[in-house]
């Protein structure tokens, strides 16, 4: 499960998507998980279908790599579309006891699961395809306006770079420990789910340890380099817009254009 975890993690390819500006790419990101979460049509599901399997070819990522990501969140998946199948009023099509299933908690079980995988395989494109350090610049140059009010903009965009940095630290500290306690005969499988949840706590307590003294380590390297924030720093690569860039920004124009005008036809 641990090694099923794709976000923060980067593949490198050579790729169009790749190569794309990272403001671009988060702007593309933002823009289609709004219109999943308010699709509620088939043209509309199909739309957003149609441009996911165009990224997700043009970025040369493997879709089964993509997929891996969904194995961490399968039990919320399933414990969401579950909710929604017996919760939800409607016409009743079968009867458990007290529970009951209808036609419109199978039609918002569906949707509920296609939006959550729709919205993690597109926000795993973009960490994917985006290395940690193009991903602060893009989010910094984004957020650029909002230091004239005073926004910490450089540091929101550093700490965001040091999470994504962490995750998969974090995730192969996780996947040692367990393997260190599995050795010592420790079971995290069988039981209960209290007494799993009880398993855990010999995981938990070093991997805490581990981030405290990773953190300490960190702040002490970027003191000893003189690091005071982002006031009058430069970079070694400045963001500049290519042809494609701009393309890419038509090409989601044109996307919202469409999806405005499919929702305000039905």
């Amino acid at each position: 499960m641990i090694r099923d975890i794709t976000i923060g993690q980067y593949y490198p390819a050579n790729s169009v998507i790749h190569r794309l500006d990272p403001r671009v790419k988060l702007l593309g990101t933002i823009v289609f998980v709004v219109t999943v979460f308010f699709v509620n049509d088939l043209i509309g599901l199909a739309l957003a279908t149609a441009v996911l399997a165009a990224v997700i070819s043009l970025s040369k990522v493997p879709l089964r790599y993509m997929l891996k990501g969904l194995k961490a969140i399968f039990i919320l998946m399933i414990f969401t579309v579950l909710l929604n199948i017996f919760l939800t009023p409607g016409t009743e099509l079968v009867r458990l006891g007290f529970l009951k299933i209808t036609k419109e908690g199978l039609v918002l079980a569906g949707k509920t699961a296609i939006r959550l995988i729709y919205l993690i395989v597109g926000s795993t494109i973009m960490t994917l395809t985006t290395t940690p350090n193009h991903l602060t610049d893009g989010l910094e140059k984004a957020l650029g306006p909002l230091k004239k009010i005073h926004f910490p903009v450089h540091e929101l965009a550093m700490t965001m770079s040091i999470a994504l940095r962490f995750i998969p630290i974090l995730m192969e500290e996780t996947d040692k420990i367990m393997k260190a306690q599995q050795a010592r005969c420790a079971d995290f499988e069988s039981g209960n789910l209290i007494q799993r949840m009880k398993s855990l706590i010999p995981i938990l307590v070093p991997l805490f340890i581990s981030a405290i003294r990773r953190a300490n380590d960190l702040a002490m390297a970027m003191e000893a380099r003189c690091y005071h924030g982002g006031a009058g720093r430069t970079k070694m690569k400045p963001l500049i817009y290519a042809g494609r860039d701009y393309l890419a920004y038509g090409i989601i124009l044109i996307y919202v254009l469409i999806w405005v005008a499919v929702k305000l036809w039905l």
